[in-house]
């Protein structure tokens, strides 16, 4: 007889609603029939499905959808479904019912493709729901933050658009950008991964490099914060009073509250990255050897470190590690951290 290959399941740290206690350790999703294929969380709620293409909801919108699910989108106003041989968008209520606010069929030929892709373009959870891309602009992946966008191409080179104000465009500016612009500071070095935050954005290269650029105010991209240093009061105060910077050290002039070019981050022990994902204000990190690294804001510990604490530098979680699990694949949430791992 066969030895049984090795445990894989799914875990989940940070929000879990307001009822519940902030800075939780993590617990195991209940798995579903088929195996959970495929993890999308909202704020308040969150998708799944499962290797036999149900869609199973889990928060404050609970429930299942019957019928072939590929894919989701969800937000707190819709859910856009890719379902059979359609894209569908259906309003957020007590559940899913009454059939799609928003429909458009596949025709044969346009292939299926992970959302938000769609054919022609792509699709956001909020009407009008499917917006356009330039038809010379090939896509490999394209994420979404609270407020930009940001696109993969085949060849690896990144383009992003939407609002700046924060940096998270990668342009060096503040300023909105209305059409895909390349990220001219990352050509040349081929990227494999890109993730979209609230307000900040992450790239992979091919070697393992991490690159971060955007807003830091939680740490998010492991950038010196001011919002998190110890002495930030009393520095507020002497400056308040007249104190030169010099008197207070070196450290007062290298924080950072917005990266508007991408940085090189190195993380501990020279690790190389394999996946990456950004929440709401945080980002996490998985290394080719299984870890998984964290770090920003960490208010309902969804940083992983049994403790409601922000942190501007990466931190290894320690938990898959004390028990025997290695890290294959992380999704943030905007307030919680979703991490497949297999026993070693």
């Amino acid at each position: 007889m066969a030895e049984p290959g090795p445990q894989r399941g799914w875990f989940v740290f940070g929000f879990r609603g307001f009822a519940e206690p902030r800075g939780g350790g993590a617990r195991r999703v209940e798995p579903e029939p088929g195996g959970i294929r495929l993890v999308r969380p909202a704020w308040s709620y969150t998708g799944l499905v499962t290797g036999r293409g149900r869609l199973a909801l889990r928060g404050w919108l609970a429930g299942a959808l019957p019928g072939h699910c590929q894919d989701l989108l969800p937000s707190e106003s819709h859910v856009l479904l890719l379902r059979g041989a359609a894209l569908e968008a259906w309003a957020r209520g007590a559940g899913l019912c009454g059939g799609p606010a928003w429909r458009r069929r596949l025709h044969p030929g346009e292939a299926a493709r992970p959302l938000p892709l769609a054919p022609g373009g792509y699709v956001t959870p909020r009407p009008p729901f499917l917006c356009p891309l330039p038809p010379a602009l090939r896509a490999r992946k394209l994420v979404l933050g609270h407020e930009h966008a940001a696109l993969l191409c085949p060849a690896g080179t990144v383009y992003t658009w939407g609002c700046g104000r924060h940096g998270q465009l990668g342009h060096g500016g503040l300023e909105p950008v209305l059409e895909p612009r390349l990220v001219e500071a990352l050509h040349g070095v081929p990227m494999a991964d890109v993730a979209a935050g609230g307000w900040h954005s992450v790239s992979v290269s091919e070697g393992g490099d991490l690159y971060v650029w955007g807003w830091n105010e939680s740490g998010q991209l492991a950038l010196p914060s001011k919002a998190l240093w110890p002495g930030s009061v009393l520095m507020a105060t002497c400056l308040s009073q007249g104190c030169s910077q010099a008197a207070l050290g070196a450290e007062a002039v290298d924080f950072i509250s917005i990266q508007a070019f991408p940085a090189l981050l190195d993380l501990p022990e020279g690790s190389e990255v394999s996946k990456v994902s950004c929440g709401s204000r945080h980002t996490a990190a998985v290394t080719r050897t299984g870890e998984l690294y964290t770090w920003g804001w960490g208010k309902y510990g969804q940083l992983g470190h049994n403790e409601p604490a922000s942190s501007d530098h990466p931190r290894q979680v320690g938990y898959f590690p004390a028990n025997g699990l290695t890290v294959e694949d992380v999704v943030c949430g905007p307030w919680n951290t979703y991490v497949c791992a297999v026993e070693k």
